[in-house]
């Protein structure tokens, strides 16, 4: 081990300091995935319920395989891919796979730079754009596609995407979200082009003010109307749930999201540390800022949401009660809120047949709390919609977009770096080809294939990659990840290495998750997952204003094409270890009988 270290340490960059290196890797794992995600998968799966397989699994499937990339980046000194070809040649391929997830992510992930950049831009103006619908042609009345939807649902799908009916419906380029993401490769390049000496300077800033900012919202949050009937709503379990297989599922899948495992960036920026570096601190440490900050943006989205529903309840109500005031011409004091449902089961009573022929609203809190929006959605519309009702609301959009860009930007660095890392330890350019030059030309090349998205169908391919390109490959990969250190380069083995790193040997949790624990709950999620989706029927939603069930988007089946592009976002990646094992014994026992 410690002529290994010698040997690979070389001219190695390092990290200026023990912050630097940990505000990177903080920054990694807390992504947009955290603030949209995970509060949209509590909501759907029974709200303080979801969190309790979550935690679980964060401690018996995310740490462990946290501690083991941590551990064998720092001990091998090398980045994905020559950590797992320095293990055996034949797991050259879990490398590979790393890097054709990373790649493939950060194509859209830094579209959603792009769109946040776009959303920027457009907070810096009185009113906000999305506040209110734009006039026809004749300035008579509303856009009728406004109109029957909404001015956030409208300056989402058609002002910023410009959103086809199908994915088959290319629509040509957007050139307002093109210049966008140049803006942001070009950004993201300047970032990352001299390695960790350039994005270990960017993270103080990068890594740090999303948690101001995410305070400032809880503290103008808890303010709001209706903000406590969010957070309840969200902290209110439903036991039921912990009986569900897709709860753990998605548990278990969120783990893997949130703290960024099987990427390959957590391994590279760890062989950038001393040897002696105390890796099992820095697992447990990230493992619970990860947790912990799910939990906290969850809170903080969910006071913003009970602040919504709040306000459509509000004005439901409001619209019933002048309802029956014009009906029975009644003054307004009369019905309040507070005795409306007396003054309404009366009339029921008194006048059913006039009331029967009364156009009411549904008004549910309960439901409009419970309305599940995921992803995109979220930020685009919900969020963006509930700030057009506060004060200042300009400030206030400008912030939340800051930190969003932050929460991308900091990703996007251990993305870039799974990529130009394992590049390097392939050959596939000369040696003499400066890291600055790779970095370039990795991000020019994501900028072209990224245009795809920047086409009036690019929303439904971004959902597309987001839902296949992340999700299998990764369960993949750090199942191989754990089989390859466990049985391959031999647990006891790895025990030595980690008692020269930290001064003593894993206890007998790391041990016993290592070995069974953590690759058995990876397997059966994919397994679960694979069955899942092989059962489920390719569909995908549109934006249709032509459809009956407009505004809601409308469900459409994927074209018969499809199962290809999926093979080359999921199979590919998830078959690069079997594949690459195979290629190189192929290759060996021909050159043995060829020499």
């Amino acid at each position: 081990m410690q002529l290994l270290e010698e040997k690979s340490c070389g001219d190695r960059p390092k990290w200026d300091n023990k912050a630097q290196y940990m505000l990177t890797c903080v920054g990694f794992c807390i992504g947009l995935g955290n603030v949209w995600r995970f509060p949209y998968l509590c909501q759907s799966h029974g709200g303080g319920a979801f969190m309790i397989p979550y935690l679980i699994l964060l401690v018996l499937e995310g740490t462990p395989l946290l501690l083991l990339e941590f551990a064998i980046g720092q001990s091998l000194r090398k980045g994905s891919v020559g950590v797992w070809r320095a293990i055996n040649p034949y797991l050259t391929g879990v490398g590979i796979a790393s890097m054709l997830v990373s790649f493939l992510v950060g194509l859209y992930y830094n579209t959603i730079m792009a769109w946040i950049i776009w959303y920027l831009f457009n907070s810096f103006q009185y009113p906000l754009p999305w506040s209110q619908c734009p006039l026809n042609q004749n300035k008579t009345g509303y856009v009728p596609e406004c109109a029957q939807s909404s001015p956030a649902d409208y300056f989402w799908y058609r002002n910023t995407l410009n959103t086809s009916t199908s994915i088959s419906e290319s629509g040509g380029l957007q050139w307002w979200i093109v210049l966008c993401l140049l803006g942001a490769w070009i950004l993201l390049c300047l970032c990352c082009i001299k390695g960790i000496e350039s994005l270990g300077k960017a993270v103080y800033v990068t890594s740090t003010l999303p948690y101001v900012v995410l305070t400032i919202f809880l503290i103008r949050g808890l303010t709001l109307k209706g903000a406590l009937s969010g957070i309840k709503f969200l902290f209110t379990p439903d036991v039921k749930e912990l009986l569900n297989p897709s709860t753990w599922m998605d548990a278990g899948a969120q783990v893997l999201y949130s703290i960024g495992l099987a990427w390959g960036g957590l391994i590279s920026f760890s062989s950038y540390n001393p040897v002696n570096n105390n890796c099992e601190k820095d697992a447990v440490i990230l493992t619970v800022v990860s947790g912990c900050t799910s939990v906290y943006a969850a809170t903080i989205i969910y006071s913003i949401i009970g602040f919504r529903a709040t306000e459509k309840f509000d004005n439901c109500m409001s619209g019933n009660i002048l309802t029956l005031l014009n009906a029975f011409n009644l003054t307004g004091g009369n019905i309040t809120e507070s005795n409306y449902y007396t003054v309404l089961n009366n009339l029921n009573t008194t006048n059913p047949v006039k009331m029967t022929k009364l156009n009411f609203s549904t008004c549910d809190i309960h439901h409009l709390l419970s309305e599940g929006v995921e992803g995109t959605g979220l930020a685009f519309i919900v969020f963006t919609e509930a700030i057009t009702k506060m004060p200042v609301s300009p400030l206030w959009s400008v912030l939340f977009f800051i930190m969003l860009f932050c929460l991308g930007i900091s990703t996007m660095f251990g993305s870039i770096e799974g990529v130009v890392v394992p590049l390097q330890d392939l050959n596939v350019f000369p040696k003499s080809c400066r890291k600055e030059v790779l970095t370039g030309i990795t991000c020019l090349v994501s900028f072209l294939i990224a245009l795809l998205f920047a086409q009036r169908s690019g929303n439904y391919w971004l959902a597309l990659f987001d839902n296949f390109a992340g999700s299998i490959p990764l369960l993949t990969i750090a199942f191989f990840e754990m089989i390859a250190v466990v049985y391959v380069y031999g647990i006891d083995k790895f025990n030595e290495d980690f008692m020269f790193m930290i001064g003593h040997k894993p206890n007998m949790f790391w041990q016993v998750a290592w070995r069974f624990i953590s690759p058995v709950i990876v397997l059966v999620i994919f397994v679960v997952y694979i069955v899942n989706k092989a059962l489920q029927e390719f569909t995908y939603l549109v934006w249709d204003p032509s459809s009956e069930s407009f505004p809601s988007l409308g469900e459409e089946k994927y074209p018969k094409w499809i199962p290809f592009i999926i093979f080359l976002l999921a199979g590919i990646p998830s078959l690069a270890v079997p594949i690459f094992a195979l290629c190189r014994l192929i290759y060996i026992r021909y050159t043995n009988r060829q020499p």
